[in-house]
């Protein structure tokens, strides 16, 4: 089985270059993030033309969330139970007996600003759901745009990053509470080349410099991550012309998707 998620930041710019992906990658899931599509104009059908279910939550001009998997996605949760919260920032559902559940965490905008205290409220929202999804679901896989670096070598320069949004130990700490639930970073299950990221702003020529940040992340329960067999971040699309600025993370996994463990 192989999940990705990808930050297409709007989905209505990238839409073929999402749909070549898929058509080269055939992922059993994709997770989307920054959509920024309202529902009624969700591409739905594109995407089962290529014989991939959607299910998605969005909102006009900002944030959005979209599952599509090859099989059909069960038991949908569109936001945090409990959490008051208008933007459209998550999606789980079940699909071929794992639970997936995909999160567009926010930015933070700027360490000390009303944002980053929203950001860090969120995530302890989200990390008290988590918690009994992890209970409820042996296999769960967290998936998404964390807005969060969160090491020194998931950033090509700490010394310039150093106390700064997306890379500030409360951020670091909040994501480190996630992983103290017993989630996994699927990433970190395997060596990797130095220098990896998944993010590069679009100015100062950041992805030829290769001045980027890792922010996307697979976070898999104790059963997904023994069946991990890789977690990659696929840095092609960045290289098209109008990419988003995030890449795709992947992560493959031995089991096939509806079974509960075992090769494909």
């Amino acid at each position: 089985m192989k999940v990705a998620t990808w930050n297409v930041n709007s989905l209505n710019v990238r839409l073929p270059q999402v749909l070549a992906w898929l058509e080269g990658q055939g992922p059993d899931v994709l997770a989307l993030q920054e959509t920024k599509l309202e529902d009624h104009r969700f591409p739905a059908a594109d995407f089962e033309a290529l014989g991939y279910s959607a299910a998605f939550s969005g909102q006009k001009t900002y944030n959005g969330v979209a599952l599509l998997s090859r099989l059909p996605p069960g038991d949908v949760q569109v936001g945090v139970p409990g959490l008051e919260d208008e933007q459209r920032r998550v999606i789980a559902a079940t699909v071929g007996g794992v639970r997936v559940v995909c999160l567009y965490v926010p930015n933070g905008q700027e360490v000390g600003s009303p944002k980053y205290a929203y950001k860090l409220e969120w995530l302890a929202a989200v990390r008290e759901w988590l918690r009994g999804e992890l209970g409820a679901h042996e296999r769960l896989a967290v998936v998404g745009d964390f807005n969060v670096a969160p090491e020194d070598r998931d950033v090509h320069s700490p010394g310039r990053w150093e106390g700064q949004v997306l890379v500030s130990e409360p951020e670091r700490e909040a994501f480190r509470a996630l992983l103290g639930l017993g989630l996994h970073d699927a990433f970190r299950l395997f060596e990797q080349p130095e220098r990896v990221f998944s993010w590069w702003n679009y100015g100062r020529l950041a992805f030829a410099r290769n001045w980027g940040l890792r922010i996307d992340h697979i976070l898999v329960s104790a059963t997904l991550a023994a069946e991990c067999r890789a977690c990659t971040v696929d840095p092609e699309p960045r290289r098209h012309e109008r990419p988003s600025d995030h890449a795709p993370v992947v992560a493959t996994f031995s089991a096939a998707p509806g079974r509960a463990g075992g090769a494909p």
